[in-house]
């Protein structure tokens, strides 16, 4: 009885939050929806198609350096065999790439918990799953949440860290709140601890707008399905064909940015929120913002922080990069 009760407060504060941020995002003046939102069960699924798509250079870029320089990221990890650590993952997913460490890890002896973290209940009951079926004698501990919300969490955590953020992740944040993620990230971190930043560096626009403008129209689907979901979940009447996905990228900034635009001025109520929004013909939802990196960018990002890079690793393209940070005393 107390924990279907737990679980229906959780659930019952999880909509709130939801709620409380579309009201907010669509009654910006620039309207924009929080991308975390795009991952419920369907959400997730169509990721799972983005990822394989051969426009979606991101993920197979990412895989080939868990792949082919597991021993490698090991080396600069510095962790040994006599030392039980936490390897943490924020923004966990389906865990394709870190399987790869997973099973070096696993097979060389070395102690340690895996402890992935997503805002996604489904995708982490389906990755537990998969670990115990896969990789049996892996130790997990799923943990369902925000990013900022977990990093309290992690700090009260005794054992050495090496912290996983991969996918480009963090080139979903502004830049001022990427500053302020790694600044809070090195306060939950102990000396010595690792971080493993995965970023998409900058490259021309001919290879980076196609990965969220595919001419099968997944990332259209993608972002939809924002809006599907909030007439699921809110009762609202968002009528999915007077909007278009349009994404755009920025070659010199490094910036790629999604939106869905109404192609029409139209009226949507929110039966939850008890509003109803106006939009205008051409006026645009922003939904994602995709960062683009190099290393002057990223330094500017930790200058605030203890976290130092240390090394990098880079697919055989060199489309991204695995950076490892490590927190110092200042």
């Amino acid at each position: 009885m107390q924990t279907t009760l737990k679980k229906t407060v959780i659930k019952s504060t999880a909509s709130t939050h939801f709620k409380n941020e579309v009201d907010l995002g669509l009654s910006a003046t620039v309207k924009y929806l929080p991308s975390k939102y795009f991952y419920d069960k369907k959400g997730d699924a169509i990721f799972v198609e983005i990822m394989n798509m051969p426009e979606y250079y991101l993920t197979n870029a990412e895989y080939d350096i868990f792949k082919n320089k597991t021993q490698d990221l090991i080396s600069v990890l510095k962790i040994n065999h006599k030392t039980d650590f936490d390897l943490i993952e924020l923004g966990a997913g389906d865990g394709t790439k870190t399987k790869e460490l997973l099973k070096v890890l696993d097979n060389q002896g070395f102690k340690f918990t895996f402890l992935p973290v997503d805002i996604s209940k489904n995708a982490l009951s389906q990755l537990e799953s998969t670990i115990h079926v896969e990789l049996p004698n892996i130790k997990i501990n799923t943990k369902q949440g925000d990013y900022f919300n977990v990093l309290e969490d992690i700090k009260t955590y005794e054992k050495p860290k090496v912290l996983l953020f991969l996918g480009s992740n963090i080139g979903n944040l502004s830049d001022a709140k990427a500053a302020e993620f790694l600044k809070k990230l090195s306060t939950a971190l102990h000396e010595n601890d690792k971080v493993v930043l995965g970023v998409d560096l900058i490259k021309p626009k001919h290879i980076v707008l196609p990965a969220y403008h595919d001419a099968q129209g997944i990332t259209s689907r993608f972002n939809l399905n924002l809006l599907e979901r909030i007439n699921r979940e809110l009762d609202a009447d968002f009528n999915l064909d007077m909007f278009v996905h349009d994404p755009e990228y920025d070659e010199k900034e490094g910036i790629a940015q999604s939106f869905l635009k109404s192609l029409t001025t139209q009226q949507v109520k929110i039966g939850a929120l008890n509003k109803t929004f106006i939009l205008k013909k051409g006026e645009r939802i922003h939904t994602e913002t995709s960062r683009k990196y190099n290393e002057t960018v990223l330094n500017a990002l930790l200058k605030d922080s203890n976290l130092k890079i240390i090394d990098k690793l880079m697919d055989s393209n060199n489309y991204f990069a695995d950076f490892i940070l490590e927190k110092i005393k200042k």
